[in-house]
């Protein structure tokens, strides 16, 4: 064999290389290979789906597009964060996904602030008006505080998401309750000490007879008299105690109140004598 003849093998084989490669398919339809693209190739407009960031309201999409900027959201640039929040809802219309009527309305309340921001002040007006942004600002705010607390909580351990409770069914194991061996002369023990028990709680309730302040006054009325002394101490019984005593006492004070008693008393610490007025 020539070196012409092998010189002309390898570019032989090398353009065969090149031939087999261009007859490779780009698809495989249901095993068959596709070698060349279909003329009436036909593609719909809902083919391509754009999947966008998912904001939960339009306090959420102002939030994202002022921190995205990195702005203060103390002082926005109402004018640059309302021409985005613009972009973004028709970005939304044009790819025809449901715009919720909220979305709308804060559009509408940007206008509204920038339109103010562009009115000229009153001279004649001595108070220094609020600036529109300030409702805006503040409900900002609270949105952030209540997304990042919201976040929080969502970072924390879950039942059913990081933690999984074990349960366990016990198996039915027949028990059989064994009672104590209990004789006749245990039983007769046991109510002998309960009748011992019973004799040391048991006593005796006496009624007492009440006693009448007007009664006693009628008795008293009836051992004194107005022509001579009565010893005081002979007024009181012993055997009725300090309940009698007492009432005694209460019915000769009521008595002297009535000036009907008179009691008298002639040296210091003498005895104490008593008498009827009338």
């Amino acid at each position: 064999m020539s070196a012409a003849t092998e010189g002309a093998r390898p570019a032989a084989e090398s353009g065969a290389g090149v031939s087999r490669q261009a007859q490779m398919p780009f698809a495989v339809v249901q095993g068959a290979p596709v070698l060349e693209l279909p003329k009436d190739l036909y593609i719909p407009p809902d083919a391509l789906e754009v999947f966008l960031e998912a904001f939960e309201g339009p306090l959420d999409l102002l939030l994202y597009l002022i921190r995205r900027q990195g702005l203060d959201i103390l002082d926005i640039p109402i004018a640059e964060v309302t021409h985005q929040y613009i972009e973004y809802v028709d970005l939304m219309r044009e790819l025809r996904l449901e715009l919720a009527a909220e979305y709308l309305v804060m559009a509408a309340m940007l206008a509204e602030i920038k339109a103010r921001m562009l009115m000229p002040k009153r001279e004649d007006v001595e108070e220094e008006e609020e600036d529109p942004r300030a409702l805006l600002v503040r409900r900002l705010q609270d949105y952030e505080r209540y997304k990042l607390t919201a976040e929080m909580v969502d970072a924390l351990p879950r039942v059913g998401r990081e933690i999984w409770t074990v349960t366990m069914v016990a198996p039915d194991v027949p028990t059989q309750k064994l009672h104590p061996p209990v004789e006749l002369a245990d039983l007769l023990y046991a109510l002998r000490d309960i009748l011992r028990r019973a004799e040391m709680f048991s006593s005796h309730q006496i009624q007492l007879e009440p006693l009448s302040v007007r009664e006693r006054m009628s008795g008293i009325l009836a051992k004194v008299t107005h022509d001579r002394f009565s010893d005081f101490t002979s007024l009181f019984t012993a055997e009725e105690g300090k309940r009698g005593a007492v009432v005694t006492l209460l019915a000769i004070l009521e008595l002297l109140r009535e000036q009907i008693l008179e009691i008298s008393q002639t040296r210091p610490f003498g005895p104490i004598r008593v008498r009827a007025l009338a």
